[in-house]
């Protein structure tokens, strides 16, 4: 007499595959996508094992990816689990290791208190482009100067020169001196 198949998944595997917390695993999901169905690893440390072998056990997985924690709850014995490798086993003093999540956030806190600010820039061509429009209205303006009378055209020229030697660079200054 056959046993009644319950599920897709062989359960006695997943009962004796033994995740603990401080594992690393990777979990081969399956993914539908337009009809096809796709395999994709997930891989990153156990935080918690719940309920144990019953039918409803779950655990979670935390992977950090460019700097971004992502954590996943995967059922044991779910279908759509392909299949799951234990990559490497670690040594840990604690059932759930949810205090990772703080102490990641801690390091990287730290980590941006040694990092340096730095001002570095590149140009485009339309940002050049818009500077010369700017120098070509400076001298337009500077000929409309040159036409006014002759008791405002001292206080415009000085205005002017004041405003070129705020643009120019400090090394065009040195230079000049």
């Amino acid at each position: 007499m056959e046993a009644a198949v319950i599920s897709p998944v062989n359960i006695e595997d997943r009962k004796n595959i033994g995740i603990k917390p401080g594992d690393t695993v990777r979990v081969w999901q399956k993914i539908q996508e337009k009809g096809k169905t796709r395999l994709q690893a997930f891989e990153g440390l156990v935080l918690a094992r719940k309920h144990g072998n019953e039918a409803g056990g779950t655990f979670t997985v935390r992977r950090v990816t460019g700097g971004i924690g992502v954590e996943k709850i995967f059922p044991l014995y779910s279908p759509m689990i392909d299949k799951i490798e234990i990559v490497k086993r670690s040594k840990v003093r604690r059932a759930k290791l949810y205090h990772i999540r703080n102490k990641v956030t801690r390091e990287i806190r730290r980590a941006m208190r040694r990092m340096q600010m730095v001002d570095l820039s590149t140009e485009s061509d339309t940002e050049e482009k818009a500077k010369a429009d700017v120098k070509e209205d400076e001298t337009k303006e500077e000929g409309k100067a040159e036409a006014q009378p002759e008791e405002n055209k001292g206080e415009t020229q000085e205005v002017a020169e004041k405003v070129k030697e705020e643009e120019t660079p400090k090394d065009e200054k040195e230079k000049k001196e």
